[in-house]
């Protein structure tokens, strides 16, 4: 390979989120977390930012730009960063869109809850389906907006699929105004069929309704896996949706926090430029152009890197935790997998896994609904780190009965 995905990162005196703010993040606490490991002994398998150096491409634009010596008020005045995603969706996914539906965000989470203030009424509802990724739940929240949801499918491998009646049941309330979609789905690792979407594009249209298409982990794809297909390639004419894409997972530069948010429609848009200047951070901005531009083969080899992790765990589970069930991996770095046979129901996994093994993961408190004793597995991250993290996750989970754990 050209690039090093082997290396292991030192991240510590960087303020990472992954490795400073686990206590706060992932069990609500701060000091008074009283947790057998030092910090710097865990295993981060949580939240979705990698441990694979960045793109030298990414680094290369962003010391190009400090070196110009001055990082004042900076806007998105230029083409370039239209012409590159344009391209890039073009080439990848044979999707289009018009330069003026373009604008930026810092952060997806950022763009749907500042959508959802904008088109639904305190009176109104926003749906999505679960298991979800909770930044959709607190979004709403955050906005005083309640939301329903529509549960997916799971067969006994873990595959699931959409419950296209449950979800036009739930769409046809007259007071849903707003589907959030995540395509690919965020944690389920769901890449959606050309006839799935086509059926979500119809009842959109039947119900008339808004909808966000949470697309951020496009780009990151399993080798068997079919080419994403944004939503916007259906509903090729519907103005009411809105198509959200950014780096940050794909190319490990989430703190970063460029996000491209496409917004057919035009009274929308001008809400959106009223409430949310055109200012760029300077940094961000060429990170974001330098992915889409320079890093296609960086993204190549990280996909494939994860294909192999995705297959080293596999095949660990089937000799070390054979009736663990892990989702068929179509999309995302992120594999879910369903511990229902190792655990009783509403055991706290997450605290579980920290005191007993020194792994950190994200289980279902961390999702809305339909998740209870499904855990998040992050595997971008040199197979060394991966194979320790596993052996730990084994030995705590065959060794349970034999520990004293207090919840």
């Amino acid at each position: 390979m050209k690039y090093n995905f082997d290396q292991i990162v030192d991240r510590s005196g960087t303020n990472a989120l992954k490795l400073e703010g686990y206590k706060g993040y992932i069990f609500n606490s701060y000091d008074s977390l009283d947790l057998p490991f030092n910090d710097d002994e865990f295993i981060h398998m949580w939240v979705a930012d990698m441990e694979f150096a960045c793109a030298p491409e990414i680094l290369d634009a962003i010391k190009k730009r400090v070196d110009r010596q001055i990082l004042g008020y900076t806007i998105n005045s230029d083409s370039r960063l239209y012409d590159s995603l344009s391209k890039w969706c073009k080439d990848r996914y044979d999707f289009t869109f018009e330069k003026n539906q373009l604008v930026t965000s810092n952060g997806i989470v950022l763009a749907i809850s500042n959508i959802i203030s904008y088109i639904v009424n305190e009176d109104e509802k926003v749906l999505f389906n679960t298991p979800a990724y909770g930044q959709f739940a607190v979004a709403c929240d955050k906005n005083n907006r309640k939301y329903i949801t529509s549960e997916l499918t799971k067969d006994e491998k873990g595959y699931y699929s959409i419950d296209f009646d449950d979800l036009e049941k739930k769409m046809s309330q007259s007071d849903v105004k707003l589907f959030i979609f995540c395509n690919p789905h965020n944690p389920t690792g769901r890449a959606w069929t050309k006839e799935e979407l086509e059926k979500i594009g119809q009842l959109i249209k039947k119900y008339d309704l808004w909808v966000i298409s949470d697309e951020i982990h496009c780009d990151i794809r399993r080798k068997d896996a079919p080419r994403h297909i944004p939503l916007g390639k259906v509903l090729t004419d519907y103005d009411k949706l809105i198509t959200c894409m950014a780096v940050s997972k794909s190319f490990n530069i989430a703190g970063l926090a460029e996000s491209s948010i496409i917004i057919r429609n035009e009274n929308l848009r001008k809400k959106w430029k009223f409430y949310n200047k055109s200012a760029v951070n300077p940094l961000n901005h060429e990170a974001t152009i330098a992915a889409y531009t320079k890093g296609s083969d960086w993204l190549k080899e990280c996909n494939e890197y994860l294909d192999d992790n995705f297959k080293y765990l596999d095949e660990f589970f089937a000799k070390n935790l054979s009736k663990a069930i892990i989702s068929p991996a179509q999309t995302t770095y992120l594999a879910w997998v369903d511990f229902k046979e190792y655990f009783e129901e509403d055991e706290d996994l997450e605290l579980f896994f920290a005191k007993l093994a020194g792994v950190l993961i994200e289980s279902d408190k961390t999702f809305v609904d339909h998740a209870n004793r499904m855990v998040r597995l992050n595997l971008a991250c040199p197979r060394s780190y991966l194979e320790e993290g596993l052996n730990r996750i084994a030995d705590a989970i065959n060794n349970k009965h034999k520990e004293k754990f207090i919840g």
